[in-house]
């Protein structure tokens, strides 16, 4: 590709073996994300078929429970029905945060929340409604004022704490499950290093054979993934999802 600055031409070249559909890059994450979205649409469309109002499946139970749950997260978070058009939102942004946490636990995938272009853009879409409600809560004209308050002079620091919202939010997000991954691999490497290094000390054919057996690596890293993958994987986003209905809110209470 060709770029053409200041009559200064700069020239940028697309890393070989990365596929390109016209201007855009499909890259690993872009292509797990469209697998996510593919997983929390099965799952709904899977859920929602065949309603009733009596004598309900597990199936349709399961999905009752699921609307519930994300209802009186919303409700008991924001005081009442005000924020109900929230709902949808939010349980999407949970949805996909947590499929996208947990998809890493299959081998083959990683993580798109890995990657912070993902996060970010969740958190401009945050920052775009939190923006939008203090709008429409006092108008531009009080949503500028805001920035002067308590006195003129804090108006560059209430600018830069605006701004750095959905910074926050995306590299919260990011940070926890990126170390997350990289913990869980250094712990692989360092277990198959200490396999190779014990067994290597077998004399013989044995020994040779074994030591490009990483045996150390089975068992602790399971054990650690349900806290780094599972447990992180759910916190992180659960902390995303009360976060958007917390600014959100208070957005809109103005």
């Amino acid at each position: 590709m060709e770029f053409d600055i200041s009559g200064a031409k700069i020239f940028a070249r697309i890393p070989t073996g990365i596929p390109v559909l016209g201007d855009i890059l499909i890259t690993e994450t872009l292509v797990v994300s469209w697998i996510v979205m593919l997983i929390i649409t099965g799952l709904c469309i899977f859920l929602t078929r065949n309603l009733k109002v009596e004598k309900i499946s597990k199936r349709q139970a399961v999905a009752e429970m699921i609307v519930e749950a994300a209802t009186n997260l919303v409700r008991n978070n924001t005081g009442g029905t005000k924020f109900d058009n929230l709902i949808p939102f939010v349980s999407t942004i949970f949805a996909t945060s947590i499929v996208s946490n947990l998809i890493s636990l299959i081998p083959i995938f990683r993580s798109p929340t890995a990657d912070l272009s993902t996060e970010a853009a969740w958190a401009i879409v945050v920052f775009i409604m939190i923006t939008a409600n203090k709008i429409k809560a006092g108008g531009v004209l009080g949503y500028m004022k805001g920035f002067t308050e308590p006195i003129p002079v804090m108006t560059p620091f209430n600018i830069l704490s605006e701004l750095a919202t959905p910074v926050s939010m995306a590299c919260r997000h990011f940070g926890n499950i990126l170390s997350g991954i990289v913990i869980n691999g250094l712990i692989y490497a360092a277990l198959a290093i200490a396999s190779a290094a014990l067994l290597g000390l077998i004399p013989g054919a044995a020994g040779e054979f074994l030591s490009h057996i990483p045996i150390l690596s089975v068992g602790l890293p399971a054990v650690l993934s349900v806290y780094f993958d599972w447990f992180t994987g759910c916190m992180q986003a659960f902390i995303f999802t009360m976060l958007t209905i917390m600014y959100i809110a208070n957005a809109a209470e103005g």
